[in-house]
């Protein structure tokens, strides 16, 4: 079998885009192009749910102040919007509306293919005015250049100074996504904002809102009382 083959050779997920690719193909060979009858079922391996990692508030500020001086804007941004590392990286003027603290993220720049609209704390306002003038397209830069690569030996020189393990860039937007929970962001705000397609996604983060939930659950507990109450009237 060709996903066996391919699952021997690298691992679950790879051989499930392998095979996704392959089942992709077929189905449009069935249903647009009619070259065959029937598209055959093509079963994914089952794939380990995937990790949250997040690190505390107090953790973020001694990584900023162990970061390269370049690199520290960057993932304050990136901490504040949630957004991934090549929408950060990548981030154009074009894309930026500092008076109406917004900016976007095109459909064909999304990994979701479709426009995101972010909504900018005053905080993520000051970092993107202190790039104003460095370069005419780019948002962040270095040495005058666009930024191109961020998960670099100063980055992970950082983490380790910081006492932070088994960290990488992209845990900026586990971390974004976990603070807002546990602060009482519903989760399907913080699908909206940051444009997740599948709301299986968000719900990785719904462990980390107990108190939330104990809110909610007190609701009917509440409803409830004067029932509980009176079965244990001795009238």
């Amino acid at each position: 079998m060709i996903g066996e083959r391919k699952r021997q050779n690298s691992s679950g997920p790879t051989a499930n885009r392998f095979l996704a690719l392959i089942r992709s193909i077929l189905r449009r060979a069935c249903y647009e192009w009619e070259w065959i009858e029937k598209a055959p079922k093509v079963r994914l391996y089952q794939e380990a749910k995937r990790r949250v990692r997040w690190i505390t508030p107090e953790q973020a500020t001694q990584l900023i102040a162990e970061l390269p001086e370049h690199q520290r804007d960057v993932v304050l941004f990136a901490l504040c919007t949630g957004l991934r590392q090549a929408n950060v990286v990548k981030l154009a003027w074009e894309q930026v509306d500092l008076e109406r603290h917004t900016a976007w993220i095109h459909g064909d720049e999304a990994k979701g293919k479709e426009s995101i609209h972010v909504s900018l704390s005053h905080l993520a306002v000051e970092l993107l005015q202190r790039q104003l003038g460095k370069h005419p397209e780019r948002v962040f830069t270095y040495a005058g250049k666009p930024l191109g690569q961020v998960n670099t030996r100063g980055w992970r020189a950082a983490l380790k100074r910081a006492g932070i393990e088994n960290f990488r860039w992209h845990d900026l937007r586990h971390t974004w996504a976990s603070w807002l929970v546990q602060n009482g962001t519903p989760l399907y705000d913080v699908q909206e904002m940051d444009g997740w397609k599948s709301s299986e996604m968000v719900r990785r983060y719904a462990h980390l809102a107990p108190a939330q939930m104990a809110k909610h659950a007190a609701i009917v507990g509440n409803l409830l009382s004067g029932t509980n109450t009176a079965q244990c009237d001795p009238k």
